[in-house]
């Protein structure tokens, strides 16, 4: 399986949570990554928040982003009036989610660690129950 399939079978993963709830709608935007426009690869409502969600696994602890991901998901939720988001699921862990502040910088890009999402991310559940992100 490529790495593209990888990553679209996970943010579908992530879509059907979604859906499962009964509150939330989510949609994967085709494209993400791959146009001039920026956009998110999941958008994400209850009706009154908006996410906009960028999506990441890895069989290791740490996932990398590049500064153009986080750069692009900002600029796309401000136009959107969207909540910027990252989405993380390392293997057997489950989906963490991460606010852009607290990533790590690096000179070249954005990291976020299995401790650190552990420790500063929610939850799939706290998520979509929390009203302050």
């Amino acid at each position: 399986m490529s790495r593209k399939s990888k990553g679209m079978n996970v943010e579908r993963e992530l879509i059907h949570m979604f859906w499962a709830t009964k509150y939330w709608v989510a949609a994967r935007c085709a494209g993400s990554g791959s146009m001039r426009y920026p956009s998110p690869d999941i958008i994400a409502s209850d009706g009154k928040r908006v996410l906009a969600i960028e999506c990441k696994s890895s069989k290791k602890n740490y996932i990398y982003l590049t500064k153009s991901e986080i750069n692009d998901l900002t600029k796309f939720a401000k136009l959107f009036r969207a909540i910027p988001i990252i989405g993380v699921r390392f293997n057997r862990e489950g989906w963490s989610f991460v606010k852009i502040k607290d990533l790590d910088e690096t000179e070249k890009n954005f990291v976020v660690s299995l401790k650190k999402a552990k420790e500063k991310g929610l939850s799939f559940n706290e998520l979509i129950k929390t009203k302050v992100l």
